[in-house]
C-alpha cells in the first residue's frame, strides 16, 4: 500500500491560503450582520430568528456539496471547481448584502450569502483529508485555523479602519447602512475571490486512481462514476431509517403540541419543526430504498445512519461548542452595546462606536487565533488533541462568562483572547480527530455530515435564545453570552468521552 508523501510547508500553505477569502467574507458576516438587522428595523428578539437562514443553509448545502466532491474529478480536479464556483457568489453576494433596501431582502441576502460560503467551504475540511498524511492532519487544520484568524481579524476591524483611518462616515439615516460597513463588504467580495482562486491554480490535487492506491484498493468502475450500491445491505439500512424517521417524527409531533398549548413564542417551533422534518427525510428515504431506489439523497441519509464511533462522540462536543459561538455571534453586539456602552438606539454615535468596538473584539480574538494555531501544534505534541481541546474549550467558557463582570470596553479585549484560543481549537481540533476515523472515499460526504452538529446546535439556539432573552432575561442579551459560556463548559466535559484513533 502506497502511503501519502509529506508535503512542505509551502504546499500546506498554498492549499489552505483560500481560508483566507473564505473567513474574511464568513467574518464580515458574524460581525455586521445583527448590526444591518438592527438598522433595517429588526427587533433585539427577532435577530436568532433573522440569523437562522445561515444554518439552514449550511445544513442543506454542505452534504450535498460533501457527497457531490467525492464524485467529481475534471481539469480543476476534485474539490477546486467548488471552492471556485462558490467565491463567485459569495463575492456578488459580499456586494449586494450591504445595499439590501429592507429588512426581509437582508434576511434573504443573509441566507445566499451562507449558501455561498458553504460552497467553498465544506471541500476545504475535506481536501486536507486528501491531500495529507495522518500525521500531517493536525498541521493542516492548524494552517486553515492560521488564515482564518488572519482573514477574521483584517474583516473584524475593517469598518473601524474605514472609519478611523480612511474618514468614511460610521453613521447614516434610519434604514441605511453605514458607508464604512458597506465599503469593508465590497474589499471582502475581493479578498474572497482572489484567496480562493490563489489555491485553485496553486494547488495540485490527487487523482481517484491515486487515492484509492492509497487506500491499498484497486479502484473500480463504481468508484470512478457513481458508486450508488454502496449500501452492503439495504434491509439493516431500511430498518434504520424507519426507526429513526418514526422516532423524529413522533417527538416532533409531540413537542409541537407541547409548545402549542403552553402558547410559547413562534421561534421555539423551528425545534419541533427541525424534529418533525428531520423524521420526515428518515422515512422518505426508508420508502424509496423499500422501493429499489437508491441516489443521491438515500446515499446520505443512510451514511448519517452509520457514522463511525469516533463521529458520534464528536457530534456533542460540536454541539456545545457551536451553540456557544451562535450566542456569540448574535448577541455581542446588542450586549455590549447595552451592557458596556448603555444605549440600545441604533441611530445613535455610541451605538456605532460600540458596534464598532464589537468588531475589534472580534479581531482581537481571530488575531489570537492565528497565533495560538500553531501553539495548538506543540501543545498537541506535548499532550495529544483530546486535551488541547479540553483545555482551550475551559479557556472559552470562563472568558464568555467573565464578559458579564466587564465594564470597560478595553478590559473587553482580555476575555476575546481566550476565545481566540478556543476559537482556534474548534476550528482544528475535532477535524484532526475526526479525519482519522473516516474512509477515504467518503471524506466529503462526511464532512459534510458533520456540519450538521455545527448547524444544529445554530438552529437550536437560534428557537430558544431569543425567547430566553425576551422572556426570562427582558431584552438584556449579555445573558446569551452567559448561557454560551455554560455551553462551552459543558462541550470540554463531553471531549472525555471522544475516542481519538487512526
Amino acid at each position: 500500500m502506497k502511503t501519502k508523501p509529506h508535503l512542505s510547508f509551502w504546499q500546506i500553505w498554498n492549499m489552505s491560503f483560500g481560508f483566507l477569502g473564505i473567513q474574511f467574507g464568513f467574518a464580515l458576516q458574524n460581525a455586521n450582520v445583527s448590526r444591518i438587522f438592527q438598522t433595517l428595523g429588526g427587533q433585539v428578539e427577532d435577530l436568532s430568528l433573522f440569523w437562522l437562514a445561515a444554518p439552514v443553509t449550511g445544513l442543506l448545502i454542505q452534504p450535498i456539496i460533501g457527497h457531490y466532491s467525492d464524485k467529481t474529478w475534471g481539469r480543476l480536479g476534485r474539490r477546486r471547481p467548488y471552492f471556485l464556483v462558490g467565491a463567485i457568489l459569495a463575492t456578488i453576494a459580499l456586494f449586494i448584502m450591504p445595499n439590501s433596501p429592507t429588512l426581509w431582502i437582508g434576511v434573504g441576502m443573509l441566507w445566499i450569502m451562507d449558501a455561498s460560503i458553504n460552497i467553498s467551504m465544506e471541500p476545504f475540511r475535506a481536501f486536507v483529508g486528501d491531500m495529507l498524511p495522518s500525521e500531517q492532519r493536525t498541521q493542516g487544520f492548524a494552517m486553515q485555523s492560521f488564515f482564518i484568524g488572519t482573514g477574521a481579524v483584517i474583516a473584524s476591524v475593517l469598518p473601524w479602519v474605514m472609519t478611523k483611518w480612511l474618514g468614511f462616515a460610521n453613521t447614516a439615516p434610519e434604514g441605511i447602512i453605514p458607508p464604512s460597513v458597506k465599503y469593508s463588504f465590497y474589499i471582502g467580495g475581493a479578498v474572497f475571490l482572489l484567496a480562493v482562486i490563489w489555491t485553485v491554480f496553486r494547488t495540485k490535487e490527487y487523482s481517484p486512481t491515486e487515492l484509492a492506491e492509497f487506500d491499498g484498493k484497486e479502484l473500480t468502475k463504481s468508484d470512478r462514476i457513481d458508486n450508488t450500491n454502496e449500501v452492503e445491505n439495504h434491509k439493516k439500512a431500511n430498518k434504520k431509517c424507519l426507526k429513526s424517521g418514526l422516532v423524529l417524527l413522533i417527538l416532533g409531533i409531540v413537542l409541537t403540541a407541547v409548545l402549542y398549548f403552553t402558547e410559547v413564542e413562534k421561534e421555539v417551533y423551528i425545534l419541533s419543526l427541525g424534529l418533525f422534518g428531520f423524521g420526515i427525510f428518515e422515512l422518505i428515504a426508508w420508502f424509496l430504498q423499500k422501493s429499489k431506489v437508491h441516489n443521491g439523497f438515500t446515499e446520505i441519509v443512510n451514511d448519517l445512519n452509520n457514522m463511525p464511533k469516533t463521529m458520534v462522540q464528536l457530534s456533542f462536543v460540536q454541539f456545545f461548542s457551536w451553540f456557544a459561538l451562535f450566542a456569540m455571534w448574535i448577541y455581542t453586539t446588542p450586549g455590549v452595546t447595552e451592557h458596556v456602552y448603555h444605549t440600545t438606539d441604533t441611530t445613535s454615535a455610541i451605538y456605532n462606536e460600540g458596534a464598532n468596538w464589537v468588531g475589534i473584539c472580534f479581531g482581537v480574538y481571530n488575531g489570537f487565533a492565528a497565533v495560538f494555531a500553531f501553539l495548538l501544534i506543540l501543545l498537541a505534541r506535548l499532550t495529544n488533541r483530546k486535551t488541547t481541546h479540553m483545555i482551550a474549550l475551559l479557556v472559552g467558557g470562563l472568558s464568555f462568562i467573565s464578559i458579564y463582570f466587564i465594564s470597560n470596553p478595553v478590559v473587553l479585549l482580555i476575555p476575546f483572547i481566550g476565545v481566540g484560543l478556543v476559537w482556534a481549537s474548534v476550528l482544528a481540533m475535532p477535524y484532526a480527530i475526526l479525519t482519522g476515523a473516516l474512509p477515504s472515499n467518503k471524506m466529503g460526504i462526511y464532512m459534510g455530515i458533520f456540519n450538521f452538529f455545527i448547524v444544529i446546535p445554530q438552529i437550536v439556539a437560534a428557537s430558544i435564545l431569543g425567547f430566553f432573552v425576551k422572556t426570562l432575561f427582558h431584552d438584556h442579551a449579555i445573558y446569551a453570552l452567559l448561557i454560551g459560556g455554560i455551553s462551552f463548559l459543558i462541550a470540554a466535559v463531553t471531549v472525555l468521552f471522544v475516542k481519538d484513533d487512526n
